[in-house]
């Protein structure tokens, strides 16, 4: 039984429990102990050194990007399941970041893509690191997600709210698919599937096991948000270990984004558990450019490499011009929030959560470009440039 799991347990039910009896407990523990009659696969490949992440990193040059969700996709499901996969449009957007100075895209996937058309998924999968190569850019694939709607499902997605910022992303696995104990095969069958089809490619960078796995996202089943982080600081090691046993050539790793993780005495386990096991050390700051160093200053410490995997809430102070001169300067990789305007809205201010906004506001929350390829701000657009040290278009 893993440590994660017999804390749980003790901390329930007041006293430590063999898998036998996890068995006859609530279900989300049974998913539990599902987990530990998973090998923790002993041929895994152990956590990089320092060195050889900072070797690798050096290599990289200063990476550039956003997070990238196609126009026409209200979340990571419908980006790249058949009926909506559209691989036109990709080569389309990224040709843009590509003219903008982009060298990398953190994308998004999803269980449920592989759990109902592994075949399909794999090749559209494919054919996208393919597109994305011939724009010369690396995508960071992120495994799992804890933010939004709970209850994912393949097929048809619902629209977007009108006037709500990301109404339509869903959490992957979420916490009912956390708590059955069969489906946790198909988790380990994504992950190394998926891990593996690319373990030797040099056009993915890299595995962002799990996002934001301590968001305390609301949830609509039984189980409370507590009990959901405990039930993923009980899965996180075994996600970690499942890449691993892939034998990537990429790193791994998975950004922490509260500031519970800065104090070590203080630390959450899932925050311990991040760093730890990550190869190359990410974050979340949608602070200003002085509150971004201060997050850079405290994980220098650690040793390794670092990248800002989310950035850009220009109301709040994040913005292109604040963070990225910091960025390049500290050497730290930077994906801001949102690349092409569409149906995630993210353009929108995370308040329209609680009042939907009925007018477009002039300037956006995050998202850079127009559908079309119009740059919401051409200023913006040409301070990027000039940082990527590239040409300026026609």
């Amino acid at each position: 039984m893993s440590h994660q799991l017999r804390r749980y347990l003790s901390k329930h039910y007041g006293h430590v429990v063999d898998r036998r009896t996890a068995l006859k407990i609530p279900l989300y523990l049974a998913a539990g102990a599902a987990l530990t009659r998973l090998p923790l696969a002993s041929a895994a490949a152990p956590r990089w050194s320092a060195d050889r992440a900072n070797a690798w990193y050096a290599k990289q040059g200063w990476l550039l990007g956003a997070n990238y969700v196609t126009s026409n996709a209200v979340n990571q499901i419908e980006m790249f399941q058949a009926g909506t996969y559209d691989p036109h449009r990709i080569a389309g957007e990224l040709s843009v970041a590509k003219r903008i100075g982009m060298n990398t895209m953190r994308v998004f996937l999803h269980d449920q893509l592989w759990a109902t058309d592994q075949a399909g998924f794999s090749s559209r999968l494919s054919q996208f690191v393919t597109i994305a190569a011939s724009h010369n850019i690396k995508p960071l694939f992120v495994l799992f997600d804890s933010c939004w709607d709970p209850r994912p499902n393949a097929g048809r997605q619902r629209p977007p709210i009108k006037g709500v910022h990301n109404s339509g992303w869903v959490q992957g696995p979420g916490a009912q698919r956390l708590q059955d104990p069969a489906y946790t095969r198909v988790l380990q069958s994504y992950v190394t599937g998926v891990v593996g089809q690319f373990a030797n490619d040099p056009r993915v960078l890299g595995w962002d096991v799990w996002n934001e796995p301590d968001n305390p996202a609301k949830d609509y089943s039984e189980v409370e948000s507590t009990d959901k982080q405990e039930l993923v600081a009980a899965f996180l090691p075994h996600v970690f270990q499942w890449v691993r046993a892939a034998r990537p050539v990429q790193p791994l790793t998975s950004g922490v984004w509260q500031g519970h993780w800065r104090d070590p005495g203080g630390r959450s386990e899932i925050a311990s558990v991040q760093l730890e096991h990550s190869d190359i050390i990410s974050f979340h700051s949608y602070g200003d450019p002085s509150e971004f160093e201060a997050r850079i200053d405290e994980l220098t410490g650690l040793g390794r490499p670092i990248i800002c995997t989310e950035y850009l809430a220009r109301n709040l102070g994040s913005t292109v011009e604040g963070i990225l001169p910091v960025a390049k300067r500290r050497n730290v990789g930077a994906y801001n929030w949102g690349f092409v305007a569409g149906k995630t809205q993210t353009y929108l201010p995370w308040d329209s959560w609680q009042q939907p906004y009925t007018e477009l506001p002039q300037r956006w929350f995050s998202d850079l470009i127009h559908p079309d390829g119009r740059a919401h701000d051409d200023d913006e657009i040409r301070f990027i440039q000039k940082l990527a040290g590239v040409a300026r278009p026609a």
